[in-house]
């Protein structure tokens, strides 16, 4: 056996240990909830085809879905249009070589050291109506308690300002390694011509990085689309008072461990998917689409 064959056989039983485990717990789980999705199965019976009944009750007679994706959406864009506009501020100054911004850093990144549930469970103590820490600090000033995560209006609000504050800090982090390529002779150049700080950060540093912000976008619009353990602690399995914070995966939980009925739950996963397969579409072929026009 020749050196090239015998190294491409080695390198193939090299990647075998991964390839296993990718058909195991990605390519297989993924084939049978495709199959569930076209049967109805509780789990104690043998399942049974029923074709795409799934689908169709799921899109045209189930008016909680509608009522889920409606919530998913205002969680989406209440969380990441945020989440953007904070990260980029916040790279921002963390980019800039001032004096103790190592420490700042420290702080801007905690919560990414930090477990979703322990988030959550800190953020329900604080948003305690009656003896919340926000509301306590809110009554110095005089404000009555405000009804944080029993009105749902209000549920919603509470939900998208975790989120944000649990999303900024990874954004920041890739937002921040950007602009840390951004070449310092663009900015020398724009300064000598008297171009102010914030204009140098929106015309130069932020088409600079447009890759990385289109990349944070599509992160955090599958990451919000797919929130659960945030909205289960702080709000619940039922979806927060009135449905208020009834998102999809709080929706597809339901059906497959409240209800047992794993081929709705199967179903509803795969709409959630082609949704988040077409959005990233779009996303990438904007940014793509933007970095030809660049």
């Amino acid at each position: 056996m020749n050196p090239t064959r015998r190294r491409a056989r080695a390198g193939r039983w090299f990647i075998a240990p991964n390839l296993a485990a990718v058909a195991v717990f990605m390519a297989f789980p993924l084939a049978f909830s495709l199959y569930m999705s076209f049967q109805k199965w509780d789990l104690f019976t043998p399942p049974t085809f029923v074709g795409a009944m799934n689908y169709a009750d799921l899109l045209t007679a189930d008016p909680l879905f509608g009522i889920a994706v409606r919530n998913t959406t205002v969680f989406t864009i209440g969380t990441v249009v945020p989440t953007v506009v904070i990260s980029l501020a916040v790279a921002g100054l963390l980019n800039r070589a001032v004096r103790g911004v190592g420490l700042f850093r420290a702080i801007a990144f905690l919560p990414l050291a930090v477990s979703s549930v322990v988030i959550a469970v800190v953020w329900q103590f604080v948003f305690n109506t009656d003896s919340g820490l926000l509301n306590i600090m809110l009554g110095w000033f005089g404000v009555s308690p405000v009804p944080w995560l029993t009105e749902p209006h209000w549920a919603m609000a509470s939900l998208c300002l975790v989120s944000v504050w649990k999303s900024v800090p990874f954004a920041t982090v890739i937002l921040l390694a950007a602009m840390q390529g951004v070449p310092e002779s663009l900015h020398e150049a724009a300064r000598i011509d008297g171009a102010g700080e914030v204009r140098r950060f929106v015309s130069i540093t932020v088409p600079m990085i447009r890759g990385a912000l289109w990349f944070v976008v599509v992160i955090s619009v599958i990451n919000a689309f797919q929130a659960f353990d945030l909205v289960y602690v702080l709000t619940g399995s039922s979806g927060g008072p009135e449905t208020g914070t009834y998102v999809l995966a709080i929706m597809l939980f339901q059906h497959a461990f409240a209800f047992l009925d794993f081929g709705y739950a199967s179903a509803l996963a795969w709409v959630m998917f082609a949704v988040l397969l077409v959005l990233t579409i779009i996303q990438l072929r904007l940014s793509r689409r933007n970095a030809v026009d660049q």
